[in-house]
């Protein structure tokens, strides 16, 4: 029997998404946003209130990366969302990571994290319920160290975390349980 649990935010799992950008002087300006999804083959939306810093920062460089935090990195990535770029002048400089300046975009690539994707900023969303960014992906890097033999990534070698909402942990994903549009083909046929 299900207990009513009220209202939550239920949706596990949440990815662990460190958005990469530049202010006005060209300072790097990394953020924790859980709250973030593809929302097409080659766009990403980040559901970002216009009070981050990095929202602020979208307005000035036109462009952001999208890492993946990873387990070797957990304790950068968790920081990345407790401290706030409007409050601490020194937020990343302080993980002691280094960062290179995309090929692609007005963004920075923050060298410890295994893959990100390189965005272009496309539009601000703000309605009465939702305020964020749509970017569009122009580009994905990997480490090798992530990729399989034949050039793919490797969720297993990714080590990439997502965030659980229900007791606010970190877990690393990687064990692949069934191949998708394969597990459920048994139920299509009729019998």
């Amino acid at each position: 029997m299900k207990k009513d649990l009220g209202v939550m935010t239920a949706v596990f799992p949440m990815p662990v998404l460190m958005i990469g950008t530049y202010d006005e002087n060209g300072k790097v300006d990394v953020m924790n946003a859980a709250w973030g999804q593809i929302c097409d083959e080659d766009k990403i939306f980040l559901s970002i209130d216009e009070g981050h810093k990095t929202y602020a920062n979208f307005k000035v460089s036109k462009a952001f990366t999208v890492a993946l935090a990873d387990k070797a990195h957990v304790a950068v990535a968790d920081y990345f969302g407790i401290a706030s770029g409007n409050r601490t002048a020194d937020k990343f400089e302080r993980t002691g990571c280094r960062a290179v300046k995309s090929d692609k975009v007005n963004a920075p690539i923050i060298e410890e994290f295994p893959l990100v994707m390189e965005c272009e900023l496309l539009e601000f969303v703000k309605t009465d319920h939702v305020s964020g960014v749509v970017g569009k992906i122009v580009n994905v890097k990997a480490e090798e160290s992530a990729l399989d033999e034949s050039g793919k990534v490797d969720p297993k070698k990714l080590n990439a975390l997502c965030f659980d909402t229900f007791q606010h942990g970190y877990y690393a994903i990687g064990e692949q349980v069934a191949k998708a549009w394969n597990a459920g083909a048994g139920l299509m046929k009729k019998e």
